[in-house]
């Protein structure tokens, strides 16, 4: 059978979609497992780090897409509260039913929406923030969604993600990273998930993505500005915030 990689397009986007839908009950235990809690920290930063560029104390809406169980929506509403910004909605947009069916578990306050990165159903200009946080890597047709990510915010607004990244510069550091991403997480995640599928996925869709330049790029492409890229953990995990022109 074929990986999730060799697929293409609208079968590829399914088959990531339905992977997502098997692993939601164990996803954030996994989560926790494999970064060892450290992952707190990077979705801590990118809040605070987006608060401070957008400059604002009263925010209409902030839009999570791929929002999974709903984890960042939890980060903006916790360092708002610490940073004195008040929210007045968060929507989650995921295309897993079994992902958001968590979400709604935990945050029954925040609002839904079953869809894909390129369809959001929001109207034009009315986020103030859009987050994607490890989850545009699971996106097929990323610049389309990127361009869909401008539609959605208004200007001047700030799209923040957090994501794996490919990284073509590779010293004895990265290499130890390599191996732990490619020879111990997957049998992690798999022994908590009881998917070992989904968890080689992982390692195997961050060669096969884009570098920081080419997502900086792509982001330009669509109509932003880049304000802020950094890199954190070994460069694990990578932070890139960008403005709406």
């Amino acid at each position: 059978m074929a990986s999730i990689l060799e697929q293409e397009g609208d079968v590829k986007q399914e088959k990531i979609v339905s992977m997502f839908d098997d692993i939601a009950p164990t996803y954030d235990t996994a989560n926790r497992v494999m970064s060892m809690g450290v992952d707190i920290s990077w979705r801590k930063k990118a809040c605070d780090l987006a608060f401070d560029y957008y400059g604002k104390k009263n925010i209409d809406k902030i839009a999570d897409i791929a929002c999974g169980t709903g984890d960042m929506m939890g980060f903006w509403q916790k360092q708002a509260d610490k940073a004195g910004v008040t929210i007045s909605e968060f929507v989650g947009v995921d295309p897993s039913n079994g992902m958001v069916d968590v979400a709604r578990k935990k945050f029954p306050d925040f609002s839904y929406h079953i869809a894909k990165a390129t369809e959001i159903p929001l109207p034009d200009a009315s986020a103030d923030m859009l987050s994607i946080t490890y989850g545009i890597r699971n996106v097929v047709e990323r610049q389309e969604a990127f361009h869909e990510f401008n539609r959605v915010l208004k200007p001047g607004g700030l799209v923040v993600i957090l994501e794996f990244m490919k990284d073509e510069n590779k010293n004895i550091l990265k290499k130890m990273r390599d191996v732990y991403m490619h020879k111990i997480l997957p049998y992690v995640g798999g022994i908590i998930s009881k998917n070992l599928e989904a968890y080689t996925y992982l390692p195997d869709s961050i060669e096969n993505f884009v570098t920081i330049q080419g997502m900086q790029k792509e982001l330009e492409n669509a109509g932003f500005e880049m304000l802020h890229t950094q890199s954190f953990s070994m460069d694990i995990s990578t932070l890139l915030i960008a403005r709406k022109k």
